[in-house]
């Protein structure tokens, strides 16, 4: 299976980075690619009010050309996430969504855990405007791959992953808008812990550049293999990157390194 990961410059103006996401979702799939993933808030990146302006229902625009896309070019299409506005919710969600090649949703996750920090001497804080999902997502491609969903800051949260690990998840998506300073220092360290403990493919498309107000995020979109190796990582410009995912590579380093069926889930209560 090829995969591909989207890198691109959101900010406040949707129409231009549907465009842009178009662009590229089109490209990565001429390059072969059948599993396709957003970054996060692909739709609109910047202040809260941003986000207020730019969020959308699951029946909106963005998932209707998600939907659409997914369809015309045979893809299994993981939209990265968007600020979703919920009926009767005065906070926003961050949600990812699986289109398979059908057109049809497969699979809904909203983000579990809030960016509340200060990095850089930036603070951030999602929860002002948004709440957390409720479940990790288990979802499946049109060739029946297990794909665990998450997005961003998730990605600190080990245990998240190896839940879907033992739940059968081959693939782990991490959309994200990592800001610059955690990409320079904690995002491959992260991203290729979390395929070496859950012996699984991590596909990890990041925003790029900055946005409003004057936030920055740091590329280097990757693609990493079951051992822990990147197999792709993207230069700092909007783009995407590719890569081959070999199920039987991954089911030879779970039988000769079956940490997973070492693994004693009942440690985490």
């Amino acid at each position: 299976m090829r995969a591909a990961a989207i890198q691109i410059n959101s900010g406040n103006d949707v129409e231009r980075n549907l465009r842009v996401a178009d662009e590229h979702v089109r490209a990565a799939a001429a390059d072969g690619a059948r599993l396709i993933v957003l970054p996060e808030k692909w739709t609109v990146l910047g202040t809260g009010a941003d986000l207020r302006a730019g969020a959308q229902p699951l029946d909106g625009p963005a998932f209707e050309w998600a939907r659409a896309t997914a369809r015309e070019l045979g893809v299994d299409l993981i939209a990265g996430s968007i600020s979703e506005r919920v009926e009767g919710s005065e906070k926003l969600r961050n949600t990812s969504v699986h289109v398979g090649p059908d057109g049809e949703i497969q699979a809904v996750y909203r983000k579990l855990h809030l960016f509340d920090v200060e990095v850089d001497g930036t603070r951030y804080a999602e929860s002002e405007h948004e709440d957390p999902g409720d479940e990790p997502v288990l979802t499946r491609t049109a060739d029946g791959v297990e794909v665990g969903m998450s997005v961003c800051y998730d990605v600190r949260f080990p245990e998240l992953y190896r839940g879907l690990a033992l739940r059968g998840a081959r693939i782990l998506t991490v959309p994200a808008a990592f800001t610059l300073a955690t990409t320079r220092d904690h995002w491959e360290v992260l991203l290729r812990a979390r395929a070496i403990e859950n012996q699984a493919f991590v596909i990890a498309p990041n925003q790029i550049g900055e946005h409003p107000p004057h936030n920055r995020s740091g590329g280097r979109s990757m693609i990493i293999d079951p051992w822990g190796l990147v197999l792709a990582v993207a230069p700092d410009k909007e783009t995407h990157v590719t890569a081959d995912l070999d199920m039987e590579l991954l089911a030879g380093v779970r039988e000769q390194l079956p940490a997973l069926k070492h693994a004693r889930p009942e440690l985490l209560a």
